[in-house]
């Protein structure tokens, strides 16, 4: 199964303190208008740490009874239990989800032993396509490219990867090591152009919350062999891709979310709202995007 495209990394709205349904709908009806190949609800951007196992699982059945088939879902399941991991994995499948993508364990920083393990036990309990998620940043462990490639010809249903490691290089390494079915999605907005020019085939993005039509012409250009317009939205996003990352994710996306009125600005503790000087900033990359990107929309149109 090769997956290829732009995923949204779609936010958990939230109203008084529970999942905001109404809210949530008119998100993913935004993705769905304006083309998006996928959603991954409940991943980082979905604030998965602070939703209970209810939440979690009810957020994957809203986001698949509102989808209805019209684009693919890959849930995030991934813990640093793996039991956890199994639970909410199983729990998808039942659901009716395209896929899942598993985070590597944070904060218990297993062996590459470990690693093998935690993945291969929840790749054995289902049958849906796996996507494994890198972000050593976070989680303080990294998937090594040779522990990538065991797990790959172990498990047949492990078929790509979210690399949000920092480094091309590590793409590069993957792309030799691994079949070419196996598919490989930058995690960083930032890296999506550098990332497709050594072998990836797509982005799991959190700026396409925002823009997913635009975002998901820059990585449509580039596989259709247009390097030059994919690089002119790239130059035209990149603050933007920036501006996202000023404070930890998902507090930008959500706030300019909020501002655009697509959702309520509420996050969980202890995610706190922007410092004023970082607001003042969003607000005017926000702004700026927009008026360069109404100059450039021939190439999504």
């Amino acid at each position: 199964m090769k997956i290829q495209g732009t995923y949204t990394a779609i936010i958990s709205p939230f109203h008084n303190g529970q999942i905001d349904r109404k809210a949530l709908e008119r998100l993913l009806e935004h993705q769905i208008e304006n083309r998006i190949d996928g959603i991954v609800p409940v991943g980082t951007t979905g604030e998965s740490p602070t939703l209970s196992y209810e939440e979690h699982i009810e957020l994957v059945r809203l986001t698949a009874e509102i989808v209805e088939k019209r684009i693919k879902i890959f849930a995030g399941t991934g813990s640093n239990s793996t039991a956890e991991a199994i639970h909410l994995t199983k729990e998808a499948e039942k659901i009716g989800v395209d896929g899942v993508l598993l985070v590597s364990p944070y904060y218990n920083r297993p062996s590459q032993e470990g690693l093998f393990r935690h993945f291969s036990a929840i790749a054995a309990s289902t049958s849906l396509p796996i996507l494994l998620y890198n972000i050593p940043s976070r989680c303080g462990v990294d998937i090594a490219v040779d522990t990538v490639k065991r797990l790959v010809e172990k498990n047949k249903n492990i078929v790509g990867i979210k690399e949000a490691g920092g480094s091309v290089d590590r793409v590069s390494q993957l792309v030799e090591a691994l079949p070419g079915e196996f598919s490989i999605l930058s995690g960083d907005d930032a890296l999506t152009l550098p990332f497709l020019s050594v072998g990836a085939v797509g982005v799991v993005s959190v700026a396409s919350n925002l823009f997913p039509r635009p975002v998901s012409a820059l990585v449509r250009l580039y596989l259709e062999g247009k390097p030059f317009e994919a690089r002119q939205l790239h130059q035209t996003l990149y603050p933007l891709f920036r501006d996202l990352m000023i404070e930890t994710n998902p507090v930008p996306v959500k706030t300019a979310l909020a501002m655009e009125g697509l959702t309520d600005l509420e996050l969980r503790l202890p995610l706190a709202p922007l410092q004023p000087q970082n607001l003042e900033k969003l607000k005017t990359t926000l702004s700026r995007t927009k008026e360069k990107l109404a100059k450039v929309e021939h190439l999504w149109a």
